[in-house]
């Protein structure tokens, strides 16, 4: 089959919410502080791994700060372009852009579900396997998962990508979303529609994302399984409290993505579709940093730790401000 590209369309015009003015800036007053909270939270996560030795040691830190920096680079793809078009009239984005958007969009969020997958393997080898883990889970082990998770989500999608943006869009050029989902520029290629894109998107949505589903449930019901029989009751509380929350992540992240790229969609309404986009690209990376960290007792520890370092650190130069001015002082008096 062809793919000829006869492209007549050189430009889309993002839709995005069709709103009033005073609805307008209620949504980019909401959506500016949401892009801030991320961005703030997940900086903060990657620094205090970074600065603090006992947390730098542990590989689910080390996958977790990684695991921020993917959540500010899929936050970075979609909001600030939004925020561009609700603070103006100016929606049109050019073919290419719209297109390099989709691919880096759609492969964040691959990646996304390889990182959830290898989180989840890291649970399950702690807690299944303990004696062995320091073995398998080494720091060279470690960062060559991360390597796999970033190459695997970035191939994934280059094949969908090049054939979709290969066919032919010959007007209307009105994407009814904020960002260039499939979805809505599938609606507007030229028939007869190809089906080789089509099959290949489908076939992708579905591999990436129930294979993920399965591999995570796999892992998290192995765990349980073995909290259950082995662990004292202190122990399990301990661990189910640690697992919980990294079910959450997985539920709030699997829940919209499944339900909009595997499930059919074809009836649900655009406004819906909309809504449960923003949910998992910019409300999911706010709460992340929350859920997996923010509420772990070794991050606060590490908080209070660094707090104290810089407290002590300000009281040292204050006191060496404090001798500096009073041997001035002396000097000045002796003259």
């Amino acid at each position: 089959m062809e793919f000829t590209n006869r492209t007549a369309v050189q430009e889309f015009i993002l839709v995005g919410f069709e709103t009033g003015r005073l609805q307008r800036l209620l949504l980019l007053s909401f959506f500016t502080l949401l892009y801030l909270l991320a961005m703030a939270e997940n900086i903060t996560i990657i620094t205090l791994v970074h600065l603090d030795t006992h947390l730098s040691r542990f590989p689910m830190y080390i996958l977790l700060s990684n695991f921020s920096w993917l959540e500010i680079c899929y936050v970075s793809t979609t909001v600030p372009r939004m925020l561009f078009d609700l603070a103006s009239s100016h929606k049109i984005i050019s073919f290419s852009s719209c297109f390099v958007q989709f691919y880096v969009f759609f492969s964040l969020g691959s990646t996304e579900c390889f990182f959830l997958s290898a989180m989840a393997l890291d649970r399950y080898l702690a807690i299944c396997h303990p004696l062995r883990y320091p073995q398998i889970m080494s720091p060279n082990f470690c960062y060559a998962l991360i390597t796999v998770c970033w190459v695997l989500g970035f191939v994934t999608y280059i094949v969908p990508v090049t054939l979709i943006s290969k066919m032919s869009f010959c007007g209307p050029n009105l994407i009814d979303h904020f960002v260039c989902d499939p979805g809505p520029i599938l609606a507007l290629a030229c028939p007869p529609l190809a089906t080789a894109p089509l099959i290949s998107q489908i076939f992708m949505d579905v591999l990436v994302i129930l294979g993920n589903i399965v591999f995570v449930v796999l892992s998290y019901g192995s765990v349980i399984v073995t909290l259950m029989k082995n662990s004292s009751k202190g122990n399990r509380l301990k661990s189910f409290s640690t697992i919980s929350f990294h079910l959450t992540v997985v539920t709030l992240f699997y829940g919209p993505v499944a339900g909009l790229y595997v499930m059919p969609s074809g009836e649900i309404d655009s406004n819906v579709i909309k809504i449960v986009t923003v949910f998992y690209t910019a409300i999911t990376p706010v709460l992340n940093p929350m859920i997996y960290c923010l509420r772990n007792d070794q991050v606060k520890e590490a908080l209070c730790r660094l707090w104290r370092r810089k407290i002590d650190k300000f009281d040292a130069q204050l006191d060496l401000t404090l001798i500096a001015q009073a041997i001035i002082r002396s000097q000045k008096g002796y003259k």
